[in-house]
Formats: structure tokens, C-alpha cells, sequence
């Protein structure tokens, strides 16, 4: 087994997919070990600590890589399986920001009412338990939240050599934030560049669906990730799998076209698997799919279109990458 470990120091993390080259080669097959850093790049440590004094923009939302997968190149595609997400610290922060969020006004929704006031939760986190706990600024009141580990971010460079900051999800990946993104599953990414060029980043303990403050619990994460290399295969937007779901996701604004890039890969996706007319498709994806809300705070939103693999006949999907890179994960884990 071909395992590479990377910690990168606070300068080597990166702010950007594309732009960048790349902190190491990765062999396909491979199974990466790697630390990530939160979102305020762990400068936000306590209730006292806001962001606007010691954060510095655009230095948020790091992601550690990028790494280049050997043979990768445009038109094939990279198969990312999440083997273990584990929150590195027993502390979490989340905030809310005066222009930021889906419930304030912001520089593209220009509100005459007052911006929302700069405050900071730090929740503890508690793996053996598995929790994170919640604690109200303004009251004394407490409760335990299921622990649910996911990474918000994760992508590759975009194509035609442009540089796309972090925080913003589109066809490459990016901070796409939805929940689903948990140990377990595999996410498919379109090649633009020789080498992929993948990282990943924003570690959240866990996230309700929207992130509707603009922020989840915020955590650093040991991450283990296998990688494979699919080649001949395109994918037009990221992709995810797990044993019992497909999913398709789409990020634009606003966010009904969000909802309808994410619908139209899988009505697509389903027909290409299946050999479905797409009106076939359509039908069914219309009745038995679900669609989970990824981001409703980022630069683009992001919608997730899922889809039970059992209502297609659990077809073959990016040539069975899923099942094998799980093994291969599985196998790792019982080797540690």
C-alpha cells in the first residue's frame, strides 16, 4: 500500500484553486494522509477572537495541496474517496459576520437595514462521545449536537489556466459545503490541467444543510483520502457516491439555477447509466430523487441532486472506483 503523509506548515497552505503548484506527486492508488486547517486558519481561537481583527482578507478558507496525480489529464477524472474525516483539536468555532450569511444583507443585496453583529461560538468538541457541544452567547443555555465530520472544500484547478479563490464552488469543486461531503464517500472531479492538481480544506465538526449563518463548526481535520485515477472520463460537475446513493451537484447564483444544474447532471447521469431515454430519466429522477441544499452564503450557491443506486439496478459507476477505493480504505484501516 502506497501511503504519502503531508502536514503543511501555515505557508504552505493555499488560498486558491489553480494558481498554484503543486506541494507533491501522487501516485494513483495512493492513500494520503494530511492535515487541514479551519477556515480562519486557527487564528480564531476563543469567543474574543473576531475575525475582522485577526483574520486578514483574502487569506481565509485554506486548503492544503494542491497535489498532482501522475497521468492525469484533461478529459479524465479524479475519484477522491474520504476514508477518515477526524477533527484534530477538542474545540470548534463558528461566527457571524455583519455582511455575510443568508439572513443579512450583503454588497450584492444592498439592505438599508443594520448589518448583522461580528460574534463567535466555540463549541467543544467530544470524539469519544461523539458530540459537539453548543453553547448560547446570550443565555446559559447548552446542547449536545451529533458529531458528523465533512469537509466544505474540495476541488481542483479550473481550466484555461485561471486561478479561482477558495471560497467560491463551481464546476472545479470548491466550497461547495454540503453535509454529504463525510467519510465514506467518493467524490468525482473533471481534469482541466496535467495532474488534476486536488486539495481539500474547510473542515467542519458538523453543518446543517444551507449554512445558513455563512459559517459551520469550524474544525481542523486529519483527513485520509484514497485517489484514483479514471481515465477517458470526463465529468462536467463534481460528482459524489456512497454505498447507497449517487449524487450530482451544481453551483451558480441564484440558486433555482443552482438547483437545475445539479437536477440536469443526474437526469443525464441516470440516462447515460442506465441507457434511459432522458425523458425517461426525467420522470424518474422527478419522482424517487432528493435535493439536498449545499450552500446558500458563498460567492456561488450550491444545490445537490441524490438519487438511491437501488432504484437504477446499482449500475456500474466510474468503472466500480466507489467500491474499490473503499476496500482499499478499509484495508488501511485495519492495517493503522
Amino acid at each position: 500500500m502506497n501511503v504519502f503523509s503531508y502536514r503543511p506548515a501555515p505557508e504552505d497552505l493555499s488560498y486558491t484553486f489553480g494558481g498554484r503548484p503543486a506541494v507533491a506527486r501522487i501516485a494513483p492508488g495512493s492513500i494520503v494522509e494530511t492535515y487541514t486547517e479551519d477556515c480562519f486558519g486557527g487564528l480564531v481561537t476563543s469567543v474574543d477572537d473576531l475575525p475582522s481583527r485577526v483574520c486578514e482578507f483574502p487569506y481565509l478558507n485554506p486548503v492544503t495541496g494542491p497535489f498532482h496525480v501522475e497521468g492525469a489529464e484533461p478529459g479524465d477524472t479524479l475519484a477522491l474517496h474520504f476514508v477518515s474525516i477526524e477533527p484534530a483539536r477538542d474545540w470548534a468555532v463558528s461566527a457571524t459576520f455583519p455582511h455575510f450569511g443568508a439572513l443579512t444583507g450583503t454588497h450584492t443585496t444592498a439592505m438599508l437595514t443594520p448589518p448583522l453583529e461580528e460574534l463567535v461560538w466555540r463549541y467543544d468538541i467530544d470524539t469519544a462521545a461523539g458530540v459537539v457541544r453548543y453553547h448560547a452567547r446570550r443565555s446559559d443555555f447548552t446542547v449536545e449536537l451529533p458529531l458528523d465530520p465533512m469537509h466544505g472544500t474540495v476541488g481542483v484547478a479550473p481550466a484555461a489556466s485561471e486561478a479561482r479563490m477558495t471560497i467560491t464552488p463551481d464546476a472545479h469543486g470548491g466550497n461547495m459545503d454540503t453535509p454529504e461531503l463525510r467519510a465514506g464517500v467518493t467524490v468525482y472531479l473533471g481534469v482541466n490541467v496535467e495532474g488534476g492538481l486536488f486539495a481539500i480544506g474547510d473542515g467542519h465538526a458538523r453543518q446543517g444543510h444551507g449554512e445558513v449563518c455563512g459559517t459551520a463548526v469550524e474544525a481542523a481535520m486529519n483527513t485520509v483520502v484514497a485517489v484514483e485515477l479514471i481515465k477517458g472520463v470526463s465529468t462536467p460537475w463534481p460528482r459524489l457516491e456512497d454505498d447507497g446513493h449517487l449524487m450530482s451537484t451544481g453551483s451558480a447564483r441564484p440558486l433555482e439555477d443552482a438547483y437545475r444544474i445539479s437536477q440536469h447532471d443526474l437526469v443525464t447521469w441516470t440516462s447515460e447509466l442506465t441507457g434511459l431515454d432522458p425523458l425517461d430519466a426525467y420522470q424518474l429522477v422527478s419522482q424517487i430523487g432528493e435535493a439536498p441544499v449545499g450552500n446558500v452564503c458563498d460567492t456561488n450557491y450550491t444545490m445537490v441532486a441524490k438519487l438511491p443506486k437501488s432504484t437504477l439496478g446499482r449500475p456500474v459507476v466510474y468503472e466500480s472506483a466507489h467500491d474499490r477505493l473503499r476496500a482499499l480504505g478499509r484495508r488501511y484501516l485495519a492495517e493503522r
